[in-house]
């Protein structure tokens, strides 16, 4: 058992072991509402608060994922107005230490999802809610080896540097390229999640390495703009392009070809079972400490699949 593990678990049976059902609000604070990937995690959250009368839920975010501050102070608030559960998918893995601490000192259960908090946070939160972000990072690396081959340039298109998810997910992907390919890596290029500057980012990569033979956009915004770029260049099929997440831009960008693939979350899953195991730590339960709610890689072949259409969004 890891140190984060049996953390988390001490910190778990410690509510179970308090044993009240706290009744009220369930504060769901995400990092951007501006998001098709976040609201999907609002309809999961949704979901599970249908069909149970005693817990309200909230949903809640800044206007920008690098709005860090704002999402610092709806998590005070949150404390504030005496919330009996929290649901946070942090922007900064240091940021929200504080707040979740004072979370925790005020006996109000935290689950943490999609992004790992730092160490400092350890114990003051419940579970943690993920795709395991390094695992799916290397499926998405084995793909981009499988179509663009072993030698050649791949352009990094990233989002925020230092959050959790794109430390796992785009470091598990350089070190696989790094371990499996003499592929030679373009970046990363930090979009901040605003798909216009992706766009224009991936526009300048583009005319600068016309000889690249791969690319790939590492979460919603960045892959949508990564690939209107692609279009406006004419490129489209030219370079293996991969992206991540699900909306219907970057379903039609597969459909098209555009995208050879997109690896797709659970965001749906994120926003249910994180509400869910909110729920049950009010209820005295125990609950895991981890909860991996996967990826798909979604392609033209599979796209309309039941295991496709489960994630997409």
């Amino acid at each position: 058992m890891t140190m984060l593990k049996r953390t988390l678990m001490a910190s778990a049976i410690a509510f179970a072991a308090a044993g009240a059902a706290q009744a009220g609000e369930i504060a769901v604070i995400v990092k951007t509402t501006n998001s098709n990937f976040w609201q999907n995690v609002n309809k999961g959250a949704q979901a599970a608060i249908e069909g149970q009368s005693e817990h309200t839920m909230s949903f809640d975010g800044p206007a920008a994922e690098s709005a860090i501050a704002d999402e610092v102070n709806l998590v005070e608030n949150a404390i504030n107005r005496g919330v009996a559960g929290i649901v946070l998918a942090p922007s900064d893995p240091d940021a929200l230490v504080p707040v979740v601490k004072r979370a925790n000192e005020n006996g109000i259960p935290v689950v943490i999802i999609d992004s790992m908090l730092a160490d400092g946070a350890k114990g003051t939160y419940q579970a943690f809610l993920s795709t395991d972000n390094c695992a799916a990072g290397e499926e998405v690396a084995k793909r981009m080896i499988k179509d663009a081959g072993e030698t050649g340039k791949v352009a990094i298109m990233s989002y925020v540097a230092g959050v959790g998810s794109e430390i796992g997910r785009v470091g598990c992907f350089t070190d696989y390229l790094k371990k499996n390919s003499k592929l030679e890596i373009v970046g990363p290029l930090y979009s901040q999640s605003q798909m216009a500057t992706a766009l224009n980012q991936t526009t300048d990569v583009l005319s600068a390495n016309p000889d690249l033979v791969g690319i790939f956009g590492a979460n919603e915004p960045t892959a949508v703009g990564m690939g209107r770029a692609i279009v406006q260049a004419g490129k489209a099929g030219q370079l293996t392009a991969l992206g991540f997440d699900g909306n219907a831009d970057l379903q039609q960008f597969v459909r098209d070809g555009v995208l050879e693939a997109t690896a797709v979350q659970g965001s749906f899953a994120m926003g249910e079972k994180g509400v869910k195991t909110v729920i049950d730590l009010l209820a005295g339960k125990t609950v895991e400490d981890f909860i991996n709610t996967g990826v798909v890689l979604v392609d033209k072949e599979n796209i309309d699949s039941d295991e496709a259409k489960n994630v997409l969004y």
